[in-house]
């Protein structure tokens, strides 16, 4: 299941934190709330950003 938490500290900080999503789509699924909020002050990517990304290495023939 897809969410997206919010948390508003009793300070009025307030953090967004995305389950369920992986790679960019939960930058994707969560930019209509930042851009209501304002200026994001840091950013914290979980393990889940990075599922499906392959490192792949190209290499360029020189010869031939």
């Amino acid at each position: 299941m897809k969410e997206i938490i919010i948390d508003v500290s009793e300070s009025g900080d307030i953090s967004i934190e995305t389950r369920g999503f992986t790679g960019k789509s939960c930058l994707k699924e969560s930019q209509f709330i930042k851009d209501l909020l304002g200026r994001e002050l840091s950013q914290q990517l979980t393990p889940a950003y990075y599922q499906g990304k392959q490192k792949t290495k190209k290499y360029l023939q020189l010869c031939g």
